[in-house]
């Protein structure tokens, strides 16, 4: 059933088409890039003819993230069609991602996308910002508790739904111990993908939390693991680049185990290509960062909302070897 869930949402992604085609026939226009962010440039494209909005997106990204430069990517690509300046902030650190937000609302900005992985240090700011009158969408982090926030729309997948589809596929290749590779703890996606796994995984299973901002201790965390238990024979991460150290350590340790992994990046699809990596789950940041965007545009210039209330999921669907061809130089290219 996992398989097929994200067919119900194609009737909001040929909405999103459509409005990019009618854009597309305006007349070109728009706002000057942002420092850091994305704008309207563009580029030969065409600009659509609204009111040009200046909004903020601040995120939970460490430093140098190659995820979030996909979000970003996608971001970009919106603001540019919609006439849209978007200044992009982040921190891994809940409390300075919660000084950022606060930044916006004092900016006096348009509109708000935002991510919330740690509800409990952002609940409040973001409610703040509802209360000063600026649309927060939110995305990527935050399925279980964004509707408390106030903020009008959410792009991204259910985070347990996905766990459970990644158990499902462990389940038909026959895992006998599944390691689950969280790197940070107190992230509610994080926790919540390795726990949909937990409870539908039919082999063993345990979780090791790993330094994400380590990643040679990335490595040897888990090399260190699979030397000690032989009988892990799935070790499941939760990011591209702890998926690449994760086959690191399987070769350090002489282990056996295969590496699976959530999400993508350019140099996680090589890995697929040449097996080192059996999948990945897939929740689409590009769509992640473009819908945020749009959203906004949407309420900013006709007080459309999507979802009716419900988050707008973009996953979980897999990238693996029956159709790693059809994704692999959008991959590289940024876009998937």
């Amino acid at each position: 059933m996992f398989r097929t869930a994200q067919h119900r949402f194609v009737p909001i992604a040929l909405l999103a088409t459509l409005m990019l085609l009618l854009a597309a026939c305006s007349e070109t226009g728009g706002a000057p890039r942002a420092e850091g962010g994305g704008g309207a440039e563009g580029g030969g494209g065409q600009v659509a003819d609204t009111p040009a909005y200046n909004v903020a997106m601040v995120t939970h990204a460490p430093q140098g993230d190659t995820f979030f430069d996909i979000i970003r990517a996608g971001a970009d690509a919106a603001a540019a069609k919609d006439n849209i300046t978007y200044e992009y902030s982040n921190d891994a650190d809940p409390s300075q991602q919660a000084n950022l937000i606060q930044n916006a609302i004092d900016r006096g900005v348009d509109g708000l996308a935002v991510s919330m992985p740690n509800p409990a240090a952002l609940t409040a700011p973001i409610r703040s910002a509802v209360e000063a009158g600026i649309p927060v969408v939110m995305f990527n982090a935050g399925f279980d508790t964004w509707q408390e926030t106030g903020a009008l729309m959410y792009f991204g997948q259910d985070e347990s739904l996905a766990g459970q589809a990644a158990a499902e596929r462990l389940n038909e290749a026959g895992a006998q111990k599944v390691l689950c590779v969280p790197q940070e703890q107190g992230q509610a996606q994080l926790e919540a993908r390795c726990d949909g796994v937990q409870q539908n995984v039919d082999g063993e299973y345990e979780k090791l939390y790993v330094e994400g901002t380590n990643m040679p201790s990335v490595q040897s965390t888990i090399s260190s693991k699979l030397r000690q238990d032989p009988s892990i024979d799935y070790v499941l991460t939760l990011g591209a680049p702890f998926a690449l150290a994760a086959v690191s350590a399987v070769e350090e340790a002489g282990s056996e185990a295969q590496v699976v992994t959530f999400d993508t990046n350019a140099e996680l699809v090589a890995s697929i290509e040449s097996g080192d990596v059996q999948w990945a789950v897939d929740q689409q940041p590009y769509m992640q960062g473009y819908q945020a965007i749009d959203g906004l545009w949407y309420y900013l210039n006709n007080r459309n909302v999507l979802g009716g209330g419900q988050a707008v999921l973009t996953g979980p669907a897999f990238i693996d070897e029956s159709n790693i061809d059809a994704v692999a130089e959008l991959a590289r290219q940024g876009t998937r």
